[in-house]
């Protein structure tokens, strides 16, 4: 078990009045013991207890290492699991769940145990999660410091005549020989009209001269997820491409900036958002400027205009405000990570903002 982190969450349970939780997300449950565990259909239950005493539950083709912290009780698939762990259940009680758990399990134990109440606890991990330790704070750096390299060999092949989804499979190449396990989510690369949908999925469009090639891209590096977003031109760029391609990038700095502990993570969205606006483009700004971002890349805690929570040393979250003009045919996305410190954040990524133009005959 991950004694600190552990202890974290056991304080969080104590202060939402919760003797026992259930842990199911398998992210959250490597986060507290170190075990990576996905087991599909099958049941996944970390109790954790406020007295110390804890318990996983899950099934006997997950064999797990000794623990004198943790006891582990398998179940076969012929059993009923839920009965398994309702055993260590205390009754009468109200039990944090976490927002991941199957309703199939949630209401088996509601049949076993109609004494408890159940409330879904998610909060407390998930606060917890989001502040970074040393150990994993020096982790994004590796991983963003990959990325890095991985979007400096990805520009410099961008011009040799590949198609939106033949350049993503020579991104997967890039990462593998870089180190990193594989993508840490599915990346966008898009080129001329494409870039004006946020969340385009690549397909098989050739760039040509003129076009904005947009690389929304992140890979894992021991088990931590990187993100970053860059533009660049092929050939040649047009006077609105560059001046778009300013505004969102003056609105990137001016999100850093306001990303620092004291201030509210709608601080960061508004500070980007406001400059879009007061240029005429809030309209074509259409999403959230960030997320958080560590073993998942999206993870509790966005950078919204609600999100009124405030922002702590520890933090890491990517600010990405974006202008999409359909009509133009074309998008412009810049994004970085940021890493919340004592007295402001660093920034992650390190490839240049510059504007770029490859060379394209």
């Amino acid at each position: 078990m991950k004694k600190l982190r552990v202890e974290k969450v056991l304080q969080g349970m104590e202060r939402k009045g919760l003797s026992q939780m259930i842990v199911s997300d398998p992210y959250s449950v490597y986060y507290l013991t170190g075990r990576w565990i996905f087991p599909g259909e099958r049941l996944l239950a970390l109790l954790l207890g406020t007295d110390g005493k804890h318990h996983l539950v899950l099934s006997n083709l997950y064999p797990q290492p000794e623990d004198s912290d943790l006891e582990v009780t398998y179940v076969d698939d012929i059993q009923d699991c839920i009965e398994a762990l309702a055993v260590y259940v205390k009754k009468g009680t109200v039990i944090g769940v976490d927002k991941n758990w199957q309703a199939k399990f949630l209401l088996r134990m509601l049949e076993l145990n109609p004494t408890n109440t159940f409330v879904n606890a998610s909060a407390i991990v998930d606060d917890v999660r989001m502040i970074k330790d040393e150990e994993e704070q020096e982790l994004m750096r590796s991983s963003s410091l990959l990325n890095d390299k991985a979007v400096e060999r990805l520009t410099a092949i961008a011009a040799r005549g590949y198609d939106e989804q033949q350049l993503s499979d020579e991104l997967l190449k890039i990462y593998k020989e870089l180190g990193a396990e594989g993508f840490s989510f599915e990346p966008i690369i898009a080129f001329g009209r494409n870039t004006a949908d946020p969340h385009y999925m690549p397909q098989h469009a050739k760039a040509v001269r003129g076009d904005c090639m947009t690389f929304d891209i992140g890979g894992k590096k021991a088990d931590y997820c990187s993100d970053m977003t860059r533009d660049v031109f092929l050939g040649t760029v047009s006077d609105r491409q560059r001046e778009i391609y300013e505004i969102v990038l003056e609105a990137n700095l001016r999100g850093i900036t306001a990303a620092k502990p004291g201030n509210r993570m709608c601080d960061v969205d508004l500070a980007a958002r406001r400059y879009i606006e007061s240029k005429g483009f809030g309209e074509y700004f259409p999403h959230r400027t960030g997320h958080s971002i560590g073993l998942e890349v999206h993870e509790f805690g966005n950078v919204a205009y609600n999100n009124e929570s405030i922002i702590r040393p520890g933090q890491c979250f990517s600010v990405e405000p974006g202008i999409y003009l359909p009509e133009e045919g074309f998008g412009i996305r810049i994004e970085d990570l940021v890493l919340i410190t004592e007295h402001g954040c660093e920034v992650l990524n390190h490839y240049t903002k510059d504007l770029i133009v490859i060379p394209f005959e």
